[in-house]
């Protein structure tokens, strides 16, 4: 482990869903939680929904650790996966375009798609959703937790909860746009339902192929994109009868293209990566 005084870092972000990367390929930061809590914060840090560090893996290609901005552990982000993936092979740690990633959620396999020698998108198999409730986890007595009701602030919603790695509660409302994701997020969040609290999903249905939603994320609040979380509103819509098996999830920062195979076993995500630059850290 380092103290921290000088670090290289790289800001990448997927859909405006923004991180901070350091390579732990041959060096680990001391106190990642502390570190990530000063790192993210946009006024007197760096600026992000979280840090990410990529390290090496006994079991995978490579590894990734993600911490919010509360400094809390995350088990999976889409989005920032993908950024990983750009990240190994625009830096040629990767010479390969088929990668595989362990993260706390399981291992992850990414599809690059290549540029003038740049990732611009990444195709990630997300692996298979779950919706048994212990395993999620939300408190229900019942097989799955589908179109459950759930109050909070005095309003009731009909919710679906899934976990892609990381537990999500979704629920559909008429105009996600005005809806007052800062009201109702948190308190969903901590819900008694949900023991290690839950990333919440609001939902808009377009038509069967498209889905609008916001995000309230765990430990971070309202972000621009999450991958993970358009995955589990894909699941969720299907599970619901709303939509197809392959939609175009719209979020705040861009779209994504999700896809939840016939035989229930594969989520596969597609969507873009970003440099934004590189930095160092003063002290």
């Amino acid at each position: 482990m380092w103290q921290v005084a000088k670090m290289r870092f790289t800001k990448m972000q997927g859909l405006g869903n923004d991180y901070i990367y350091i390579n732990c390929l041959k060096d680990y930061p001391d106190d990642p939680p502390n570190l990530a809590k000063r790192l993210s914060d946009r006024h007197f840090g760096i600026g992000s929904d979280g840090m990410v560090l990529i390290m090496r893996s006994d079991i995978a290609d490579f590894r990734m650790r993600m911490f919010n901005p509360d400094g809390s552990e995350a088990e999976m982000c889409g989005n920032a996966i993908r950024c990983v993936g750009k990240y190994l092979y625009d830096n040629g740690i990767a010479d390969r375009k088929r990668i595989s990633v362990e993260t706390l959620a399981g291992i992850r396999m990414l599809d690059l798609s290549v540029e003038n020698s740049k990732v611009l998108f990444v195709k990630v198999d997300m692996g298979e959703p779950v919706t048994k409730p212990d395993n999620i986890p939300v408190i229900s007595v019942k097989d799955a937790f589908v179109s459950e009701p759930v109050t909070v602030k005095g309003r009731t919603f009909r919710v679906t909860c899934v976990s892609m790695g990381n537990p999500h509660a979704v629920s559909y409302v008429d105009d996600v746009a005005a809806f007052p994701l800062e009201v109702f997020g948190s308190a969903m969040e901590t819900n008694d339902l949900y023991p290690r609290r839950i990333n919440c999903e609001f939902v808009e249905i377009i038509d069967r192929k498209t889905l609008k939603m916001r995000v309230w994320e765990r430990g971070a609040g309202e972000t621009l994109a999450c991958g993970t979380g358009a995955c589990a509103v894909a699941v969720a819509s299907v599970l619901n009868g709303f939509c197809d098996r392959k939609v175009t999830v719209k979020l705040l920062g861009g779209d994504l293209t999700v896809e939840w195979d016939e035989n229930d076993r594969h989520v596969y995500m597609t969507g873009p990566a970003v440099k934004v630059f590189d930095g160092e850290t003063e002290d």
